[in-house]
């Protein structure tokens, strides 16, 4: 595997030099774009808005495997995506140009695999996968079949986002040995409960749900059902299905960090953590601090509280660029950067920037403006892998109780034991092929 490891990457690398991707199919600038959604709860239905948005944009299909979450779509749609419960029905229609995968997180690496294998482009949802294996099978596909995969790490596209990357390649923050990334809160220790095993809502194919994942009863934990439609699901807290707090955030923030760091991975990793404060039955860790060493000379931490919900400039989550000169707070509502003070002086002058935009839109916008014009995406999956991949090891490090090295060259832990949470196994029928 790791010879098959370093191959693979060196042809990668020599594809990500170009700037474009060739394809039969290209679309003229008026022409529309015909999308299809699969996965169509909060998280689908809100890229489907996102989309619709889109002038070039028409929404053809919908899929999912929940009846309730199907009808909301058709409705979002204005009555123009016909609903299908299979997406491999969806895959097989000829008028499709791209799919929007927005299902649990488990199924993204084989949905966008088996996507650009039928010559779709794709927009696939953060984390984009599971393992890390996954990841590099995805980044095949999309290069071997020259298609275009977006991943939905829409900050890339938010103004001050970009801003305050800039800022921090200027070298205006000056040199910066630390970086910190965090979600905080002081939740109910009781979390979501403890229900018991029941029986699927009706209208729900749980068996397909489950898909590639391990036979389960249902739970309405792992699924998540919400008659108000308030929160997002918590199959996200299940090691069966994602990565916890870790992917399901830790990929937006580290995401930028890299960005920043001109998509630099760590070469070090440690972890520690766990359930200390929830008494649900969800699985992965309430309380969690993960630190990074990067190549370069810095570290970065992400931290994960349940039980205290005290930060720096008193937010929830966010990054924190730590400077020689300044120190700058970047989350979704802008920027702040403090000067760092020698003898009373300031080392650079205070700024702030506030923003309303998340990047969703210029998001959507850069991905079907790339599937005309067969450039490559600001959230190409390549770049999206390298971030997922570093939220990933946090887990193996975690869940191992190693600390871990990692060979970027071989993309592979140097220490042997963390190596089987590098993969998964896929429930029959169910196989992951390039």
């Amino acid at each position: 595997m790791q010879s098959d490891r370093r191959d693979f990457f060196k042809a990668v690398g020599a594809a990500a030099l170009t700037t474009n991707l060739f394809t039969g199919k290209i679309k003229g600038a008026n022409d529309k774009i015909n999308a299809a959604f699969i996965g169509m709860g909060k998280m689908g239905r809100s890229n489907l808005h996102f989309a619709m948005r889109q002038d070039n944009l028409a929404p053809v299909a919908v899929c999912d495997v929940y009846q309730r979450n199907l009808d909301w779509a058709v409705r979002d749609s204005k009555d123009q995506a016909k609903p299908y419960r299979d997406f491999r029905e969806v895959l097989a229609l000829p008028h499709v140009d791209v799919v929007c995968i927005s299902t649990p997180d488990h199924w993204h690496a084989y949905m966008t695999v088996e996507a650009c294998k039928a010559g779709k482009d794709v927009y696939v949802e953060k984390p984009i996968c599971t393992v890390v294996d996954e990841g590099v099978k995805m980044v095949q596909a999309a290069r071997k079949y020259k298609r275009v995969v977006q991943a939905g790490t829409m900050q890339r596209s938010a103004k001050h986002f970009q801003k305050a990357v800039e800022i921090v390649r200027s070298g205006a923050l000056g040199d910066i040995t630390f970086v910190r990334t965090w979600n905080y809160g002081n939740g109910d220790p009781v979390g979501w409960g403890n229900p018991a095993d029941s029986e699927p809502p009706s209208g729900l194919d749980w068996d397909m749900w489950l898909g590639p994942a391990p036979k389960r009863a249902f739970n309405e934990n792992r699924f998540g059902v919400d008659p108000q439609d308030k929160y997002f699901s918590n199959f996200r807290w299940f090691w069966d299905y994602a990565g916890g707090m870790m992917t399901d955030w830790g990929v937006h923030w580290l995401d930028i960090v890299q960005m920043a760091f001109k998509e630099e991975v760590p070469s070090e990793i440690t972890a520690l953590g766990g359930k200390l404060y929830v008494k649900d039955n969800t699985e992965t860790p309430d309380t969690l601090q993960v630190t990074y060493t990067y190549p370069s000379g810095f570290i970065a931490t992400y931290e994960r509280r349940s039980g205290n919900g005290q930060s720096m400039f008193g937010k929830g989550g966010g990054i924190l660029f730590c400077g020689n000169k300044g120190t700058m707070f970047l989350d979704r509502g802008g920027y702040k950067i403090v000067p760092e003070m020698r003898d009373k002086e300031p080392l650079m002058a205070e700024a702030e920037e506030k923003s309303t935009d998340s990047g969703n839109l210029n998001h959507w916008a850069n991905f079907l403006e790339c599937v005309r014009t067969r450039q490559t995406p600001i959230s190409d999956i390549e770049k999206c892998q390298r971030s997922t991949s570093t939220c990933l090891l946090g887990n193996v490090a975690l869940r191992s109780k190693i600390k871990l090295d990692w060979d970027e060259q071989k993309w592979t832990t140097v220490q042997s034991e963390p190596r089987k949470f590098l993969t998964r196994e896929y429930r029959k029928p169910w196989k992951l092929v390039v």
